[in-house]
């Protein structure tokens, strides 16, 4: 009993070796300049035992008949070790590295993911000599599906930038063909103009999407009046607005004050009221109101449009995802509008929120922090937003915030 203890602390001990030393970029046969006097405290075992137990990745010991030897419950948790038995993928590994003495990586990913098991599990095994190996596992998951999505957003650019850019050409040509007939060369030039805006747009879209998701720095964020966004926000939109015939009804301005960029917010409320005219059916109305609710700014957009069913609002706010193509193409629709909202909202701490009903209409609601005034920014002679006349309501309490319905 006592030379199997002795052994499991030896190969314990040098486990922790080859790991530790690994990542303080040291061979685990290497010995520091300089020694440290122990300190007191618990014994050598019991440490070795805890830091092995404790440790982030899966860890498991097996032999020269690859049965385990001993392995931490992270080793479970990934699957690496069921029943006491090692993976038979991991022993392949193990017996491979004992007979060239060189270290390989396995994929050890569930052959059949399901519940709460990682999806992707990486592994790389080395030998720890006198005929044991070891196993070292991580979850892989979070990187598999991060280059899932890269793929997934390259592909998805790459079709988009096609169309647009594919139908400049056929329209140049077209041009060409036509030198001679002015009616055919103006027409198919304001086809091409409408491609060139639409390419554009996509691109200052991407620019902005590449910005908020971490590619540069954002700007400090500073006071800014949601009356100012709401203004800026209508200003941009009114001439879409006028074109489809849509009115767009805003409530009274109600003095609050967020912590954030004013460009980033415009931009995002500006496509929100952009989006809501684009899926409104002409002579109808899109309405704007903003309100304090708790401790939040809530600025809601709501239209009376086609509405969208349930099975993809919670896809509406990804990258390139569209209800109906073709009406968004017809419009000039990116599909990126919504992904951008989403990602504003997020770096100022705030949510973007949907309610819809196919038939009736819709209502995305943007809240944000408010700013709290400091005892320095109060003015005596100002009685501050508590005091202002309460908002109106263009549209039932019930229709304009999502979190109210449902």
């Amino acid at each position: 009993m006592v030379a199997l203890l002795c052994t499991v602390i030896g190969v314990v001990a040098l486990v922790l070796g080859v790991v530790i030393g690994r990542r303080a970029g040291r061979r685990p046969d290497e010995t520091p300049a300089a020694s440290v006097e122990p300190r007191p405290g618990p014994p050598m075992a019991d440490l070795l035992q805890r830091v092995f137990r404790f440790a982030d990745a899966g860890l498991v010991v097996l032999n020269r008949s690859g049965e385990v030897v001993l392995h931490n419950p992270r080793a479970a948790e990934l699957g690496v070790v069921k029943a006491g038995r090692a993976d038979a993928r991991a022993c392949a590994a193990c017996e491979k590295v004992l007979e060239t003495g060189v270290d390989t990586a396995v994929d050890l990913s569930p052959l059949d993911h399901r519940g709460r098991q990682p999806a992707a599990v990486l592994a790389h095994v080395r030998p720890l000599g006198n005929g044991f190996t070891m196993v070292e596992a991580g979850d892989t998951s979070d990187a598999v599906r991060l280059e899932a999505t890269r793929r997934d957003f390259v592909a998805n650019v790459s079709h988009e930038l096609k169309t647009p850019v594919g139908a400049v050409g056929l329209l140049a040509e077209a041009v060409l063909d036509a030198a001679d007939d002015p009616a055919e060369v103006r027409r198919f030039s304001t086809k091409i103009l409408h491609e060139a805006t639409r390419l554009g747009n996509l691109v200052t879209e991407l620019i902005a999407l590449s910005r908020l998701t971490g590619a540069e720095r954002l700007p400090e964020l500073c006071v800014v009046d949601v009356d100012e966004v709401v203004r800026e926000a209508l200003a941009r939109a009114r001439l879409s607005g006028e074109s489809a015939g849509i009115e767009i009804i805003v409530d009274r301005p109600t003095g609050l004050e967020v912590e954030g960029d004013l460009t980033l917010l415009v931009t995002a409320l500006s496509n929100l009221v952009e989006n809501a005219i684009a899926y409104s059916s002409p002579d109808a109305s899109v309405s704007v109101s903003r309100r304090l609710t708790g401790d939040s700014v809530e600025v809601a957009v709501t239209d009376r449009g086609i509405g969208i069913a349930p099975e993809h609002q919670k896809r509406v706010f990804e990258r390139f995802f569209r209800v109906d193509p073709a009406r968004s193409r017809s419009t000039g629709g990116t599909g990126l509008g919504l992904a951008i909202v989403k990602h504003v909202l997020a770096n100022h701490g705030g949510d973007v929120r949907l309610w819809s009903s196919p038939g009736t209409g819709s209502t995305f609601t943007m809240r944000l922090p408010v700013r709290v005034p400091q005892p320095d920014d109060v003015d005596d002679d100002d009685p501050g937003p508590d005091h202002l006349a309460a908002p109106v309501d263009p549209v039932p309490r019930s229709a304009q915030l999502s979190d109210r319905v449902g």
